[in-house]
């Protein structure tokens, strides 16, 4: 919540309670309040707009003005029963906050970010039926600077794309509840140049779960970015739930199911390919400094080392870029199935699986069976660790949705009681860790890093003696 809606809040409920409890003690100064809460809701309203969660408080705050009824009447009763009722609403509604807290990434570095939206003139778009659309790539990148000033001249990017033009359900999250997400504070500065650096930065490329707008990955990607990454955070055009193409066409989900499939397990094998793509694409941007920003500086940033970093169905795209691209040196998957021939695969760089609590996630064999082989088989190095008590949305902000209250309830419905904000610092760590050997040659114990958090276990993985060299 910003501020101004606390404040808004704090100050209609105190004059329901005057209304209720003591309505004829002090009048004059009840009316001055009133008059006080009025231009005040009349700021809130002209600043941030109108939002849903709002409007139990302009109910109650019009309801304060009215005149005390007679005390002992029906309708008195009747009048304090409601006041309470649409009290407890005002607080209510707001287990959804209008504008929702993201922690500030606790890293070293303050962080810039820019938006880039590529098109792939090789390749045809795979979701449209127009011959002439091409394939886009939507990436948001991430990176330490040492301006820690916002710029006066540079507008804030907003939080997810689309905002006024948003599909009527965003991952199943009705859209008007998110009216007001452009407010939410990222903790970056737009534009901002790269910090200076004795060596190239370190590039990640991390990819969402399927469906998942790369704005609920924020919280996360700014832990990492905050320990001295650079990181591209991607959408997948028509299969993210919304993203902004480079002509400003906002576009949602569309999956595309041939004649014949009984699943969608055929449509994901193919949209595992397109991925794929996707980040070879931008690993391919990395090399043209005509494709990056002037701040950002390409020169600074090692494009041919990178790491591929993904959540749920991105967690497989990292996998088979890994396999597929000898400028990908690594890759961690959190909590991903890995689909088609992918298990089968041998690794030569170093994979990581990160994973949330089986007895909360309930992993599908699938996941267990194809990440059980991928590790196990991997010519390079392979690490499991497992973070009790996280479910499978820990990793993104969709937690961060709810207020603390509701986060709770959440929690003691699907699991999760770890919280996002804890998760996510244990995993930007022990990824930090798993990275910094493969993509800068220094050392790390990995192994330390995530004993440091209780409840994270696991380790390296030994290899399998029926592996098929």
């Amino acid at each position: 919540m910003l501020i101004l809606d606390v404040i808004l809040l704090a100050v209609v409920l105190a004059l329901a309670a005057w209304r209720m409890l003591a309505p004829a003690w002090q009048s004059r100064l009840r009316i001055a309040v009133i008059g006080f809460a009025l231009l005040l809701a009349a700021a809130q309203w002209t600043l941030y707009g109108y939002t849903w969660q709002n409007l139990p408080a302009y109910l109650l705050l019009a309801l304060s003005a009215l005149p005390p009824m007679r005390t002992g009447s029906a309708l008195h009763w009747i009048g304090r029963i409601g006041f309470a009722g649409i009290a407890a609403m005002c607080v209510g509604v707001w287990i959804l906050p209008a504008v929702p807290t993201l922690p500030q990434p606790d890293g070293r570095y303050a962080l810039g970010t820019q938006i880039f939206r590529w098109t792939d003139a090789s390749r045809d778009e795979p979701h449209t039926e127009d011959t002439t659309d091409h394939r886009s790539v939507i990436a948001q990148v991430w990176y330490p600077t040492d301006s820690r000033e916002p710029s006066g001249d540079v507008a804030r990017l907003a939080y997810i794309d689309g905002i006024g033009s948003l599909p009527s359900t965003v991952s199943v999250m009705p859209s008007f509840l998110m009216r007001r997400y452009d407010q939410i504070d990222t903790h970056a500065e737009p534009m901002a140049p790269l910090a200076p650096s004795n060596q190239s930065w370190p590039v990640v490329i991390f990819s969402p779960g399927y469906g998942a707008p790369r704005a609920v990955y924020t919280g996360l990607v700014t832990q990492l970015a905050s320990r001295g990454f650079v990181v591209f955070l991607l959408d997948h055009p028509f299969e993210s739930a919304v993203t902004a193409l480079p002509d400003g066409q906002v576009v949602g989900t569309q999956e595309i199911v041939l004649p014949g499939e009984q699943d969608l397990i055929p449509y994901m094998v193919r949209e595992q390919t397109v991925r794929t793509a996707d980040v070879r694409f931008v690993i391919d941007q990395l090399a043209h400094p005509e494709a990056l920003s002037p701040s950002l500086q390409s020169e600074r940033i090692d494009g041919l080392r990178v790491a591929v970093i993904g959540h749920s169905f991105g967690g497989a795209a990292a996998i088979s870029a890994l396999s597929e691209d000898p400028r990908v040196v690594a890759a961690a998957n959190i909590d991903g199935t890995p689909y088609g021939d992918l298990p089968d695969r041998q690794l030569a760089g170093p994979l990581l699986l990160v994973q949330s609590d089986y007895a909360e996630t309930r992993h599908s064999d699938l996941f267990l069976n194809g990440n059980g082989n991928l590790l196990g088989c991997a010519t390079a190095e392979s690490f499991r660790f497992e973070i009790t008590r996280a479910n499978h949305y820990s990793f993104t902000d969709a937690p961060f949705f709810f207020a603390p209250p509701g986060r709770w309830l959440l929690a003691q419905v699907i699991g999760g009681e770890r919280g996002p904000a804890e998760t996510q610092k244990a995993t930007a760590d022990i990824l930090t860790a798993f990275l910094i050997g493969p993509l800068t040659g220094a050392a790390s114990d990995l192994a330390a890093m995530a004993a440091s958090y209780p409840g994270v276990v696991g380790g390296a993985v030994e290899r399998k003696t029926d592996c098929q060299d």
